[in-house]
């Protein structure tokens, strides 16, 4: 029966529409920790269940990589993994305001190319009365350790929300605030189908550079789209496929591999690399679809023979790699071109290499269609 009225409590009732909106476990306010005023009470995010990690046992609580690996990777990786790019909470809502204070693991909140948002904030979506996600609000961090109102002055009713952690910066804590006397509950299970991950392997684009806010990278953005979490494994700099990595992936069971390396790569490495990586991953899922991506085209390559030379010389040796990969029985694998992933006018990247929010819809745009089939839903 308390269930059951748990349930029926969380019926939104918003400025004329009902819609039901279910959360899962109240979270007690005993467990709280309240502000100075004693009116805001502040909730460890990790009461939520943190989504996007790949592995439980990890050093530190907001780690992407599991505390085995160190050692392991090599030093840079490691370093990487403790930025927590892709991690988020979903939690369901009463509250009329929401706060968050979370305590970064660097000093440094921006890159001269990447805006503090993005490095270092939080990043506040809400599900819509059509169950779409629509961004709502902002962490800037202004500190090592931030306090700050997200939202306020929010009509009544009880929502869903999504919070998304920094892409290049790691957080030691994680707390979101509602005001005493608002309940924080578990969002629910993902639906039916919509439960295992989508993986992204791959570089700075993949961990997130230059979006100005965690949402807006675009393995956030077809999360969203596709409504089921996702593993962000890129590693600035560092997407380069090596074995140590490849065995990390082949532990995890998503609904999909999406590698995403050729940024970092020369075609010598790639022609090495690939195919290898490929096969280590299908030894432990021999069904799981993985999606093979060419490097974008630099936006300046039009001009610049040497990055244009790059590009193609890349895309040659991994096209080759994946033709022998169908030729040899391969069924559950398929390939993204990279003339597509940016946009031919040159004006979606920061610098002719990292996108823009404006890039990053672009990406997610060219990938969402070849998700769509690997994965068996669509993404909208």
């Amino acid at each position: 029966m308390r269930d059951l009225a748990r349930r029926v409590a969380a019926v939104v009732v918003v400025v004329g529409f009902v819609s039901p909106v279910l959360g899962g476990e109240r979270i007690d306010p005993s467990t709280a920790k309240p502000d100075e005023k004693g009116q805001v009470l502040f909730y460890d995010v990790r009461a939520l269940g943190v989504e996007g990690k790949g592995w439980g046992e990890t050093k530190a609580p907001f780690d992407r990589l599991p505390a085995k690996a160190e050692g392991v990777v090599r030093p840079v990786i490691w370093s990487l993994s403790r930025d927590s790019a892709g991690l988020c909470v979903r939690f369901v809502t009463d509250a009329n305001a929401i706060s968050a204070r979370w305590k970064l693991n660097k000093s440094n909140l921006a890159m001269a190319h990447m805006a503090a948002t993005g490095v270092s904030g939080l990043d506040l979506y809400v599900r819509t009365e059509q169950g779409k996600w629509h961004w709502l609000a902002v962490g800037k961090p202004t500190a090592q350790t931030t306090t700050a109102v997200l939202i306020k002055d929010l009509p009544a009713g009880t929502r869903e929300y999504m919070l998304y952690f920094p892409l290049y910066n790691g957080v030691s804590s994680v707390e979101v605030g509602v005001p005493k006397g608002a309940m924080l509950l578990k969002a629910e299970a993902r639906a039916a189908g919509k439960g295992k991950a989508i993986v992204f392997y791959g570089t700075s684009i993949t961990q997130g550079c230059d979006a100005s806010r965690p949402g807006m990278c675009h393995p956030a953005i077809l999360g969203r789209r596709f409504d089921r979490p996702v593993i962000n494994l890129g590693f600035s700099g560092n997407g380069v496929m090596e074995p140590e990595v490849a065995a990390l992936l082949a532990e995890l069971d998503p609904a999909v591999y999406v590698i995403d390396c050729l940024p970092n790569m020369q075609a010598g490495q790639v022609a090495e690399r690939a195919g290898p990586l490929v096969r280590t991953i299908r030894k432990a899922h021999p069904e799981t679809p993985i999606l093979l991506v060419e490097d974008r085209t630099y936006a300046d390559a039009f001009l610049m023979e040497g990055k244009r030379r790059r590009s193609e010389e890349s895309r040659a040796a991994l096209r080759k790699v994946y033709d022998g990969l169908v030729a040899g029985g391969e069924k559950h694998i398929a390939y993204l071109p990279g003339e597509g992933l940016l946009a031919a006018d040159g004006e979606d990247t920061v610098d002719s290499s990292h996108p823009t929010d404006l890039g990053f819809v672009h990406q997610a745009n060219a990938f969402e269609p070849v998700l769509e089939k690997l994965i068996g839903v669509s993404g909208r």
